[in-house]
């Protein structure tokens, strides 16, 4: 089998000769895997093999070691470190020799195959030697700049996937200095040199212990901001991201760079080319990001000004913001047309938004001189660069700051709704929703919005809706957010009411623009359609709403009868599905929340008849969408919801079994929820289905983890609705529940993501008990007597997680504030707050199910007296909770 002619048909433009050299190299792989890859290694490694050959065996082997897919990425680790070692051996020795290939791609996808392979066996202690071997490349004599390029590519690319603690701190320190050496103006040759900034830039986070050493740390920055100053614009821009990720990570060691650091950018901001010059600014965004984070961590503490921050940003304010400021003025023609324009305007404004978030009222009287002088001139930059520094600024200042600012200048922002430049007539829409998102308060002293100007702003808002779509979106934007305003204060929010016809017209109006195809119009016009349904007053809006439910319903009918001719047509129409599905749901909780739900019940059939037609169309958009809809009818319609299940069982089984879209998977377990509380005990006929899926879910590898803690919390709310019928699930449902308890034993506690997770875990399995120990009380109680001791001990771990900090001793304690404080490190609690809720009810509902059978187990656990006394430091649900507990408890002690 000739290895080179089969990639070179596989990438024929004859289709039959191309299916036909894939199905062979899929026959390849799979019947001799270890010659498959060592072939592949070796036709990349050859320089008299054609480019095109060599260029998909490296893609071809790169993708036999890794794949997004976790639980396939473990399959092809698997697959690897099985291999015969002799093997492997070979090619890794050839993915070495390639390093040294005339061919700049042979190169490049060595460099990342070499990171790949590394990446499986240096964790494994395996491959100890690659590091040294790619070093001596770097010293080799007469090391050609190509050989050089590609070491250090390979070097930086191994960095990005393996963790520092997989390196020796002195394996470390020869990487960086080979890094360091490529960056030297020394080295002639610009590949290199950018090859070794990008190198450093992957490496950062293994030179903790070298930027601990002033000496070594002055080295490094000192390379790195001579770098930043090369004659080549990559290598500059380059060195830029490196200081972008030195102030994120290094931040407490920057104090004696920043003068020079800030001579760099703004030489940067003000003269370089446009990628040199975003990566400069970014710098500042990045400190900015720092010393938010810290102000919020130490937030309410004696340490909120302690010297962990050293307030770069407020120091540097009188020279960073008018910089800034500059940069406005550099916009693009048309740069409001492209949704993803990223130019040294937008930077500007996205980083003077973070300064204002990080000074707070001190960026206010550096910014409002630009503002004022520049909102009248004739030239339109100046103009939109004003409207644009004024919305930047709305953000961390205080209300009692902007709020007499905004008064005096809303009625020049609606007035410049008419600008005749379209620019500034974006960023002013933007602008007002910026307002109204951050400084729309109904219920303070002295609103933004009143009774006397409320009429003029919808008016300018359902005339700007008519504006070009890119204008529109944004003033839909604004209504989205003035509405919302009212969210929290329903008996003010009647005052919408009589403008409630002709905002819903409008925004129905800009959803069916003929003059365009801007999706993002669409979508926010009804985005902003469902939060003014959401804050309308009822009952005085209820036939309104019925009107608009009956329109929406049309709506999507119509959409089952566009033409749908290709791959882009078939995408259109399911997001406008999902659209009008996620309408219909808001409505739907809307009038069913109150007398108003009558509406719901003459309608149930024709809408669950048009969920029913959306599920045909198989796209897991619309199908979250229709789910969440159909969650919220059952919740409508009750007990009556039953008349429906028959035909939508099938629906919900396919949704439950979807693990590639796991979004609707989770959004599935959800509605099972519903309609359990829906349904009740009407649901019994419908649970087996359900719960051998469930079942599967839980034991498929496959599944996204984020879906099993719900899983979990939905056995209870089966449980709750069927009773004690769930008797029968309990040999299957409890061992899982067991596992999952002895899963969280050992996860990661120093990952943030894995804390979260084993939060929602911990609350799934907690809730999971709570139903079915609510549901099976009464004359089956006994049952749950075997599954007791277990729940106690995991409610027992789960509560010494979150007070494992509280038995420090006092010299520990300060030794670990200390510590914090030099590092800026986090102290992780283990429990957040509605798991210690979820924890607490638990052991009230087994005292509540079990009664006197619980008091022997209650009075050898006695770790829930601690438990509820730590509750009532906490916010009054918990300690209400703990407080109906004692009782329970106490109950089950004296019976």
């Amino acid at each position: 089998m000739n290895i080179t002619q089969i990639l070179l048909a596989a990438q024929s433009a004859d289709g039959n000769l191309r299916t036909v050299a894939e199905g062979n190299l899929k026959q390849f792989q799979e019947q001799n895997l270890p010659n498959f890859l060592l072939s592949l290694s070796v036709e990349l490694s050859d320089d008299e093999r054609p480019p095109e050959s060599r260029r998909l065996a490296g893609i071809i082997l790169k993708n036999s070691l890794d794949a997004k897919d976790s639980a396939k990425k473990e399959l092809l680790i698997q697959q690897w470190v099985s291999l015969d070692p002799s093997i492997k051996l070979k090619i890794k020795e050839s993915l070495l020799i390639t390093l040294g290939s005339s061919v700049h791609d042979a190169r490049h996808t060595s460099s990342q195959v070499i990171a790949k392979v590394a990446s499986i066996e240096i964790p494994r202690r395996e491959w100890q030697e690659l590091i040294a071997k790619l070093l001596g490349n770097m010293t080799q004599q007469g090391a050609p700049a190509s050989l050089k390029q590609a070491t250090l590519e390979a070097l930086g690319y191994v960095c990005e996937e393996i963790s520092p603690e997989h390196l020796e701190q002195d394996q470390v320190n020869a990487v960086l200095t080979a890094v360091v050496q490529g960056m030297n103006q020394t080295e002639l040759s610009p590949e290199v040199r950018l090859a070794a900034v990008n190198a450093l830039y992957n490496a950062l986070d293994f030179a903790e212990s070298n930027f601990a050493n002033e000496m070594e740390r002055n080295y490094i920055m000192k390379v790195v901001c001579d770098t930043a100053v090369s004659k080549e614009v990559e290598i500059r821009q380059a060195a830029f991201e490196c200081l972008v990720a030195i102030g994120s990570t290094y931040y407490v060691h920057l104090e004696p760079y920043m003068q020079t650091i800030f001579n760099l950018t703004a030489n940067a901001v003000k003269g370089d080319e446009e990628p040199a010059a975003l990566q400069a600014i970014e710098f500042w965004s990045s400190i900015c990001d720092e010393e938010i984070e810290l102000q919020e961590e130490y937030e309410g503490s004696d340490d909120a000004n302690s010297t962990v921050n050293y307030r770069f940003i407020e120091k540097a304010l009188p020279s960073l913001v008018p910089m800034l400021l500059e940069t406005l003025l550099k916009q693009e023609e048309d740069q409001d047309q492209d949704d993803n324009v990223w130019n040294i305007s937008m930077s500007g404004g996205t980083c003077l938004g973070l300064i204002a978030r990080t000074v707070c009222d001190a960026i206010v009287p550096l910014v409002m001189p630009f503002v004022e002088g520049n909102i009248t001139k004739p030239d339109w930059h100046c103009r939109e660069a004003a409207i644009f520094a004024f919305g930047s600024i709305l953000e961390g200042p205080s209300v009692e700051k902007l709020a007499p600012l905004v008064q005096s200048g809303l009625d020049f922002l609606l007035n410049t709704t008419k600008d005749p430049n379209s620019q500034v007539r974006d960023t002013t829409a933007w602008t007002l929703g910026r307002v109204f998102e951050l400084l729309h308060s109904p219920a303070s002293a002295n609103p933004i919005i009143t009774n006397a100007n409320l009429p003029r702003i919808m008016n300018v808002l359902l005339e700007s809706s008519k504006d070009v779509p890119n204008v529109a979106e944004k003033v839909c934007g604004a209504i989205y957010f003035l509405a919302q305003g009212y969210e929290d204060a329903e008996s003010i929010s009647s005052v919408l009411t009589p403008f409630l016809p002709n905002v819903i017209a409008a925004l129905l109006s800009a959803a069916d623009r003929a003059d365009t195809t801007h999706f993002r119009l669409r979508a926010s016009a009804y985005e902003a359609l469902n939060e003014i349904v959401r804050v309308s007053s009822i009952p005085e809006t209820s036939v309104i709403l019925g009107q608009l439910l009956q329109e929406i319903m049309k709506r999507l009918n119509l959409t089952f009868d566009l033409h749908v001719l290709s791959s882009g047509d078939k995408e259109k129409q399911s997001d406008l599905q999902a659209l009008l599905c996620g309408v219909l749901q808001v409505i739907i909780q809307k009038l069913s929340s109150s007398d108003a739900k009558s509406i719901i019940a003459q309608t149930a059939d024709q809408l669950m008849f048009l969920f029913l037609r959306v599920f045909a169309c198989h796209s897991s958009t619309v199908h979250e969408e229709a789910m969440l809809a159909i969650g919220a009818l059952a919740y409508a319609t009750g007990t009556d919801f039953v008349k429906y299940m028959p035909e939508f069982f099938k629906y919900l089984e396919a949704g439950l079994q979807n693990y590639e879209e796991y979004q609707v998977c989770s959004i599935s377990v959800g509605v099972v929820g519903d309609i359990c509380r829906a349904l009740e005990d009407k649901m019994l006929p419908f649970c087996d289905g359900i719960m051998t899926v469930l079942l599967k879910d839980l034991s498929n590898s496959m599944l996204n983890r984020s879906v099993k803690p719900p899983i979990f919390s939905c056995f209870g709310d089966i449980a709750l609705a069927i009773g004690d019928n769930f008797e029968k699930y309990l040999p299957y449902a409890m061992p899982m529940l067991q596992g999952a308890a002895e899963l969280l034993g050992v996860l990661d506690h120093t990952d943030d993501d894995m804390v979260d997770y084993g939060n929602q875990l911990r609350r799934g399995i907690f809730e999971a008990y709570s139903g079915i120990l609510q549901g099976i009380k009464g004359a089956k109680a006994q049952l749950m007597i075997p599954y007791a001791g277990h729940l106690l001990q995991f409610t027992e771990a789960v509560y010494k997680d979150g007070s494992r900090f509280m038995s420090c001793t006092l010299q520990i304690m300060l030794w670990v504030m200390f510590y914090l404080l030099t590092l800026h490190l986090r102290v992780y609690n283990f429990r957040d707050e509605s798991v210690t809720k979820a924890a607490v009810a638990v052991l009230g509902d087994l005292a509540d199910t079990l009664g006197p059978s619980s008091k022997d187990l209650f009075k050898s656990n006695l770790f829930h007296v601690e438990f509820l006394r730590e509750c009532h430091d906490l916010d009054d649900e918990v300690r209400d909770t703990a407080s109906w507990v004692q009782g329970m408890i106490n109950q089950a002690l004296v019976s």
